[in-house]
C-alpha cells in the first residue's frame, strides 16, 4: 500500500523548451526538450554546468558511464557535448538518429537512419554497421562492450566490434520499439508495435513471445542483476522474473497506479526498486519485487507532480531521483536507503 510521506525535495526549476528526455549519471542530469535544447545541470544543485542544441528537435539524451560526455539524439542527427570545456560536436546528417547507447566511457554507439555508428568521443566514426532491412529503432552493448545489438523491423542484429555485417541474428517479423538485453547476456528482449514482448535466449536463439498487451511495448529495461524486466503497454507496469531458466510458463508482477506508463526507471544495483511515471503526472517508487508472480502491487511511495504528464525521470545515483514534466518542470527527490523506500 502507498504512503502518503513525500520524499524530500532536493531542487525544482522550470526551463522553456518542454522536456521529452531526461539522462542521469553521477553528479549530472541532463534533459532535452522537443525543440532540441539541452540542458546539462548539477545533479545535487540544479544549476546548470551546459548548454547545447540539437537542430531539428531532440529525441533522447545519454550520459556516459563516467558522467564526462553527453550525445542527444534526434529526427534530423546527433550531438556530442564534452564536460571538461563544454565542447559540442554537431553531426547533421538528415537521417533519422532513435537512440545511443555508450560501451564505456571512450565508446558510443549512435542509430543513424538504417546504420548503427561507434563514435569515440570527439564525434570521430570507428566503425559502422551495413544498413538494416529499416531505420534502426534502439542499440544495447553486450558482452561487456564488445558486441553490439542493433534492432529496426524484422530482427536483431548482433555485430562484434569493427564488422560491418552482422555475426548473429535474431528474427521476429514486426517493428522493434525498445531493445533490452539482460547484464547477464542471457537474454536480449524487443518491445513491438504489436503490443508483445519479443525474447530470445542469447546462446541458442531460443524463442518466446509475451503477447497480449492493450497497447504497443516501447519501455522495456532490465535491473541490474539481469533477472527482471520492467515494460509498459498497459495500464499496470509488468515485471518479468528472468532467473532460473526465465520467464517461460510463468505471470508477471502487475504494478497498479498509472492510466498510461510514460516513463521507468529501475535504481542503481539489484534491490529491486523501481521508479515509475504516467501520463496523469504521478510519480510513483516501487519494491518491484516484492510478492509472488501473478502479485499486483501497489506503491510504497507516491511523488507529487506538476499536473503535467512525465515526459522522463533517471537516477543519479541510488539516493537521488530525477524527474521532468511536459509543462517544463524538472525536479530531483531525494530517496532513502534501498532497504526503506
Amino acid at each position: 500500500m502507498s504512503t502518503a510521506v513525500q520524499s524530500p525535495l532536493a531542487w525544482d526549476i522550470s526551463v522553456d523548451d518542454a522536456p521529452v528526455a531526461l539522462g542521469a549519471r553521477g553528479d549530472l542530469v541532463a534533459v532535452a526538450g522537443a525543440e532540441g535544447t539541452v540542458k546539462v545541470l548539477d545533479a545535487a544543485l540544479g544549476a546548470e554546468i551546459g548548454a547545447f542544441d540539437l537542430p531539428g528537435g531532440a529525441l533522447k539524451v545519454t550520459l556516459s558511464p563516467d558522467a564526462g560526455h553527453v550525445v542527444a539524439t534526434g529526427p534530423m542527427g546527433y550531438a556530442l557535448w564534452r564536460r571538461t570545456d563544454g565542447r559540442t560536436t554537431v553531426r547533421e546528417s538528415g537521417a533519422w538518429s532513435a537512440a545511443a547507447a555508450w560501451s564505456d566511457a571512450e565508446r558510443v554507439a549512435v542509430a543513424s537512419g538504417r546504420r548503427a555508428l561507434v563514435l569515440d568521443t570527439d564525434g570521430g566514426e570507428l566503425w559502422r554497421t551495413e544498413p538494416a532491412a529499416s531505420t534502426v529503432t534502439d542499440l544495447a552493448w553486450m558482452r561487456q562492450g564488445r558486441r553490439l545489438a542493433v534492432a529496426a523491423y524484422g530482427a536483431v542484429r548482433c555485430h562484434e566490434r569493427h564488422t560491418e555485417k552482422p555475426v548473429a541474428t535474431y528474427p521476429y517479423v514486426g517493428s522493434h520499439l525498445a531493445l533490452a538485453v539482460a547484464p547477464t547476456g542471457r537474454w536480449i528482449c524487443s518491445g513491438n508495435q504489436d503490443a508483445s514482448i519479443h525474447i530470445w535466449r542469447a546462446r541458442d536463439g531460443g524463442e518466446l513471445t509475451m503477447s497480449g498487451y492493450p497497447e504497443k511495448v516501447s519501455r522495456l529495461t532490465f535491473d541490474d542483476s539481469g533477472f527482471w524486466l520492467a515494460a509498459d503497454g498497459a495500464p499496470d507496469v509488468t515485471v518479468w522474473d528472468f532467473s532460473g531458466k526465465g520467464p517461460e510458463g510463468t505471470a508477471p508482477r502487475s504494478l497498479r497506479c498509472h492510466e498510461t506508463v510514460t516513463a521507468l526507471a529501475w535504481r542503481p544495483g539489484a534491490g529491486g526498486h523501481l521508479a515509475s511515471g504516467g501520463d496523469d503526472g504521478t510519480v510513483a517508487l516501487w519494491h518491484a519485487t516484492a510478492g509472488r508472480a501473478q502479485a499486483r502491487l501497489r506503491p510504497v511511495r507516491e511523488l507529487d507532480g506538476t499536473g503535467a504528464a512525465v515526459a522522463a525521470l533517471g537516477w543519479a545515483g541510488p539516493h537521488l531521483l530525477a524527474v521532468a514534466w511536459r509543462d517544463g518542470r524538472i525536479r530531483t527527490y531525494g530517496v532513502p536507503s534501498r532497504t526503506s523506500l
